[in-house]
C-alpha cells in the first residue's frame, strides 16, 4: 500500500503542547502531549485525527498530562507490522505501550467514536493499567450491531462499506477520498458549519493517504469481526470494567422507549455514570463546553485512583 506524506504539525490546533513522536507497540505514534498532573490518555474517533481534541485539551491540560496519539494506522501514526490486523486488542496493547514509554503505568482514558470502541477495549484487557474510562457516543460494538436496523444501518453504511473485503473499498475511496470526507462529516455535523476550514483541511489531507483509508477500512473489518467476538466472548463469561465509567451521548438520539447508552454501559461496568448532552456526534467538537462540564468532575472524583491499584 502506497502513502503519501501526512503534515504532522498540530502546533497550530495545540499552542504549548509538545509533538509526540514515539515508537512504542509496533506503531510510531504521532500526536501531542502537553500539561501536568495525572496522566489522561485521549482518542479520537473516524475520520478525525488527534486534532479532535482541540477544544477540549487545553482546558484538562491545566489538571492532568494529556496523551493525544493519532489512532494506529490513522493521521500521522505508522503501524510498524503490516501482516498484523489491527483490532481493538491489538490497538489496545500498543496504546499501553505507548504510555509505557511516557512513563505512565495507570491513566485515564477518554474515548470518542472509535476511540471509544479501543478505550473500553483497553479497559477489558488491561484493568490495572485503567483508572477510569468515559466514552463518547458509542456503545459497544456488540450492543451497537444488535440494535442495528435498517434505518440505523443506512445512516451508519460507512460500517458496512469499509468492512468490505479487501481491496475493494480502498480502490472505491481512492476515486475521490476529498468527497467522501466532506460528505462524512456532512452527515457527522449534521450540515452545520462548526469544524473550521484548518481542522477540515486537515481531516482531509490524512484521508488523502492510501495508508489512511487502508487502515480505517482494516479497522471496520475488524470491528465486524475479531472485535465483535471478543465482545460476545465477554458477555459470554460476564466480564466487566472494574473501573468507573462516564457516558455522553447526543440528547438528539434519546429515544422514548428505548435503552439510553447509560442503560447499556451498565451491563459492562458497575460503577456508571452519564448523561445527554446537546450537539450532535462530533461532541468534542461541537459541544466542548458540555463535555468539559461532565468530564472534569468525573476525572476529579477519580483522581487518586491513578495512583492506587
Amino acid at each position: 500500500m502506497t502513502s503519501t506524506t501526512v503534515p504532522t504539525d498540530s502546533a497550530a490546533f495545540f499552542p504549548g503542547f509538545a509533538p509526540l513522536g514515539i515508537e512504542a507497540g509496533g506503531v510510531h505514534f504521532a500526536g501531542a502531549v502537553g500539561g501536568e498532573g495525572p496522566p489522561l490518555l485521549l482518542l479520537h474517533g473516524y475520520p478525525q485525527t488527534h486534532i479532535t481534541w482541540r477544544r477540549v485539551a487545553p482546558e484538562l491540560a491545566r489538571t492532568h498530562t494529556v496523551v493525544m496519539p493519532d489512532l494506529p494506522g490513522y493521521g500521522a501514526s505508522r503501524t510498524l507490522e503490516s501482516n498484523t490486523r489491527w483490532t481493538k486488542r491489538r490497538v489496545a496493547q500498543a496504546l499501553t505501550a505507548l504510555m509505557s514509554r511516557l512513563g505512565h503505568e495507570r491513566f485515564a482514558v477518554v474515548g470518542h467514536d472509535r476511540g471509544a470502541r479501543a478505550g473500553y477495549r483497553l479497559a477489558l484487557d488491561h484493568p490495572a493499567r485503567v483508572s477510569a474510562f468515559a466514552s463518547l457516543t458509542v456503545v459497544p460494538t456488540l450492543d451497537a450491531m444488535a440494535a442495528m436496523d435498517f434505518r440505523s444501518a443506512a445512516r451508519a453504511f460507512h460500517w458496512f462499506f469499509f468492512a468490505q473485503e479487501a481491496d475493494l473499498p480502498e480502490r472505491l475511496l481512492a476515486a475521490d477520498p476529498d468527497a467522501f470526507i466532506d460528505r462524512a462529516l456532512h452527515v457527522m455535523t449534521g450540515g452545520r458549519d462548526f469544524i473550521e476550514p484548518a481542522a477540515r483541511d486537515a481531516y482531509r489531507a490524512a484521508f488523502r493517504d492510501a495508508a489512511v483509508r487502508h487502515a480505517i477500512c482494516e479497522d471496520y473489518r475488524a470491528a465486524l469481526n475479531e472485535d465483535l467476538a471478543l465482545d460476545e466472548a465477554d458477555r459470554a463469561a460476564g466480564r466487566q470494567m472494574p473501573c468507573p465509567v462516564l457516558v455522553l451521548w447526543p440528547d438528539a438520539e434519546a429515544l422514548p422507549g428505548k435503552p439510553t447508552p447509560l442503560d447499556t454501559w451498565q451491563r459492562w461496568a458497575t460503577d456508571v455514570a452519564g448523561a445527554a448532552i446537546r450537539g450532535g456526534h462530533l461532541q468534542p467538537e461541537d459541544a466542548p463546553d458540555e463535555v468539559l462540564a461532565a468530564l472534569l468532575p468525573f476525572l476529579a472524583r477519580h483522581r487518586s485512583d491513578v495512583f492506587s491499584r
